[in-house]
């Protein structure tokens, strides 16, 4: 049986709950998200796995999570 997602930690699980009310979630919502609940880079990580690398996102920066090649 699988176990909701619930993070760990007070500023983690503050800012998972802002970006779920944020609507479609971008790389810019989760460093916004970062920057707001001062989450250390693994936090930061771990929202950037749930909310855009799992769940997919629109994104409002030039990094799409693939290396571009030139030609």
């Amino acid at each position: 049986m699988l176990k909701p997602l619930i993070p760990q930690g007070e500023a983690l699980r503050r800012a998972f709950e802002w970006l779920a009310e944020q609507g479609p979630c971008t790389l810019g919502t989760v460093e916004q998200a970062s920057l707001r609940f001062d989450l250390n880079p693994r936090d930061e990580e771990f929202l950037l796995r749930q909310f855009v690398y799992h769940r997919g996102a629109s994104s409002d920066t030039p990094f799409s999570g693939r290396r571009r090649t030139s030609g």
